[in-house]
């Protein structure tokens, strides 16, 4: 058993954060779903979606299957704790480029949000209880993409899979 304290609670649940990424930009959904408790709920708005936090990252990792590209990234977190309670307030930039339907022309959609999650712990683990999204602004606009060459891939044969631990 992991030794708690406020330096490890601090880390466990920065380290779902971040995790919560990687499970959206390689549509890897068992990552995605070790973020929230099996009871957990995620609000990203009524435009987007509302319900449990497992149906979110299903809905969301089909989505972006459907997408060209995509990058999440997660910026000054904020924690507070209270026992096996916490909540945090997580800064998002998301990018996703697609296709447009018409002219085949490439149109990337970016947001920045903040995550205010509710966070719990139960059996030494934690997970969000309930996330509620705040997006600040939004812009969507027609891209030229540059470079041509990916090494990455939206996948498991994405690279950081074979290079980890």
């Amino acid at each position: 058993m992991v030794e708690r304290g406020a330096l490890a609670d601090r880390l466990a649940i920065t380290d779902k954060i971040y995790r919560y990424s990687r499970s959206v930009d390689r549509i890897d959904p068992q990552i995605g779903y070790s973020v929230w408790h099996n009871d957990g709920t995620a609000d990203y708005g009524e435009d987007i979606y509302q319900g449990s936090g497992h149906g979110f990252i299903d809905w969301c990792c089909e989505s972006h299957r459907k997408a060209l590209a995509h990058s999440h990234q997660m910026t000054n977190v904020i924690i507070d704790l209270d026992g096996d309670r916490a909540s945090s307030e997580t800064y998002a930039i998301v990018t996703v480029r697609f296709k447009a339907p018409d002219a085949g022309q490439i149109i990337q959609y970016m947001a920045w949000s903040r995550y205010l999650d509710k966070w719990s712990c139960r059996e030494g683990i934690w997970a969000i209880d309930d996330r509620f999204v705040v997006i600040d602004f939004d812009e969507t606009r027609l891209v030229t993409p540059g470079s041509k060459v990916s090494r990455g891939s939206r996948d498991h044969r994405d690279p950081s899979y074979a290079r980890r631990l």
